[in-house]
């Protein structure tokens, strides 16, 4: 979710991925995949960069949970690989 300014001060928070239209005429109009239109005091570029800030750090969430899970071993100094090499 990012934050966003009405006109008359009120902050509220708002899904992104709702957003189908950013216009900007002396106010920025946003249009919503529902029909919904809010009038804001950013402008487009502000509004812009936070949905692109909010999907770098779900991103990162993702892959540091991913590697945390998935690549780091417990009992790293107990882990010893079994190797058969030198049998035949």
């Amino acid at each position: 979710m990012i934050k966003l300014t009405r006109l008359n001060g009120s902050q509220f928070y708002l899904n992104p991925s709702l957003i189908e239209t950013i216009e900007e005429a002396p106010d920025t109009h946003l249009t919503l995949s529902n029909g919904n239109r809010y009038l804001v005091l950013e402008p487009a570029r502000v509004i812009i960069d936070r949905i692109m800030s909010l999907q770098a750090r779900i991103l990162r969430r993702a892959s540091h949970s991913a590697e945390q899970k998935y690549l780091l071993r417990r009992n790293a100094e107990n882990y010893r690989p079994y190797c058969r090499l030198d049998e035949e």
